[in-house]
């Protein structure tokens, strides 16, 4: 049987970066909304979605692989990189309710200044 606990571990890394990746876009994302620039916002989380899918689609690889026969011994490395993935996942999820939220929050304030 093949070893593939190399290809497992690059995989992984790829998840971990590219999560990471999406993590520093989306905090970038609120930061802009907080702001006011939600143009900007809009920007980076599309960044944030590109690298959060590049993650996924790395990690969807090897559950492919595993699907069609390929075995991959147990690995801490990628356990941490699908947690990392879900976390972040989330993570975005809730920044671009956050970011609706500051954008109904300062259209409603400028109403109540005119």
């Amino acid at each position: 049987m093949e070893d593939k606990s190399k290809e497992l571990i690059s995989v992984s890394m790829k998840i971990i970066m590219s999560a990471g990746n999406a993590r520093n876009y989306a905090d970038e994302a609120f930061e802009c909304a907080k702001k006011a620039d939600f143009t900007e916002a809009s920007k980076k989380m599309e960044l944030a979605h590109k690298e959060i899918t590049e993650a996924h689609n790395s990690q969807t690889h090897i559950i492919q692989s595993e699907a069609n026969g390929v075995t991959y011994k147990y690995s801490p490395l990628f356990a941490h990189a699908q947690d990392t993935l879900m976390t972040i996942s989330s993570e975005i999820n809730c920044d671009e309710k956050l970011i609706e939220l500051l954008k109904i929050f300062l259209s409603r304030k400028e109403d109540s200044n005119e």
